[in-house]
């Protein structure tokens, strides 16, 4: 991911549903699990890991979709897009979809999680990869080695 000056802003598919950034991402990943494969109808999700003050939904009113579980993913009530999700318990961040961002070409997977389920051809960029999410012990050293990446 290359540095540019914040903020960002983006939008869903149709534009009734509008965000702004305002921080950096802590951490950026693909997720391979068949749950996100199903929801993003790709071969993986990407997420860009926001912390939760550099977010903001600016015009329109997201839904939630998807499993209506413990991870809250939010849609565009008119297009559907799958925007982003807030994880239950975990409020200091958002995991946008940086495909929203109004110019997402500076965003590649760090690293990639679920493995386990990812389709034989699927390829990305990720520096690491775990058959399912990393342990949480690996989450302070990862979020530090991207952090290095990003300002160098």
């Amino acid at each position: 991911m290359h540095n540019r000056d914040l903020p960002w802003e983006g939008g869903c598919r149709c534009g009734q549903v509008r965000l702004k950034i305002t921080a950096p991402p802590i951490l950026t990943m693909a997720c391979h699990c068949s749950g996100c494969q199903k929801m993003s109808s790709s071969a993986y999700s990407l997420s860009a890991a926001i912390p939760a003050d550099g977010f903001s939904v600016t015009d329109g009113d997201p839904v939630i979709g998807g499993l209506h579980g413990a991870a809250r993913h939010y849609f565009c009530p008119h297009c559907m897009s799958w925007m982003f999700t807030r994880p239950e318990g975990m409020d200091w961040f958002v995991n946008l979809r940086p495909t929203m961002l109004d110019d997402p070409s500076g965003f590649s997977p760090f690293i990639e999680t679920f493995t386990s389920e990812k389709l034989p051809w699927a390829t990305t960029a990720a520096v690491h990869s775990y058959e399912t999410f990393p342990p949480m012990e690996d989450y302070e050293g990862l979020v530090a080695e991207f952090a290095g990446r990003v300002s160098s």
